[in-house]
């Protein structure tokens, strides 16, 4: 019998053909939404890597992560955005089913990613009441247990918030004056 020749492919469009390449060499490996350039190579944007240093995260890590808003008020007083909650603050809740609900933190509870206020408890089946954990993100803090260290970090943090903003007509006549 004769032989029968193996088909060939058609070749693909030109433009087509860099636009793979293009995307092969800004992407490769793992790379999701086809193809975005990565702007620091060391931080991956894996869902993945992310869920993993999320949850194994040590407790000085989740401290951080821990934070709350502070109030309008206290906003203002120190110009700070966030803190981390700690033990003696008292904070309201801002979502979920406790919306509302005003209190002092009694624990931090960093192995669960909650903070027990004190009145926000619940009944279990058999009578006994216990601390309902709510995450800190739905929380505002309204009165903050100021310490040497936590003025430490409202100095540390207070500078580089107001730097920012609006540049206004002030600055411009001050760099007239140099």
């Amino acid at each position: 019998p004769e032989a029968v020749a193996p088909r060939r492919r058609a070749p693909l469009h030109l433009a087509t053909q860099t636009r793979a390449r293009a995307n092969a060499s800004r992407c490769s490996g793992g790379c999701s939404a086809g193809g975005a350039m990565k702007f620091q190579p060391d931080v991956s944007s894996s869902r993945r890597k992310s869920r993993k240093a999320h949850f194994n995260a040590s407790s000085s890590q989740r401290r951080i992560i821990m934070s709350s808003a502070l109030s309008n008020e206290l906003r203002k007083k120190h110009s700070v955005r966030s803190m981390p909650v700690r033990k003696d603050d008292e904070v309201s809740v801002v979502r979920g089913t406790y919306k509302g609900r005003e209190g002092k933190v009694i624990q931090c509870y960093r192995k669960k990613w909650v903070i027990h206020i004190d009145r926000i408890t619940r009944e279990k089946q058999s009578g006994a009441t216990v601390q309902v954990g709510i995450h800190p993100s739905k929380c505002v803090i309204t009165k903050l247990k100021l310490d040497k260290d936590r003025r430490a970090i409202l100095e540390r943090k207070a500078p580089s918030k107001a730097k920012k903003g609006k540049y206004t007509e002030q600055d411009a006549a001050m760099q007239d004056v140099d």
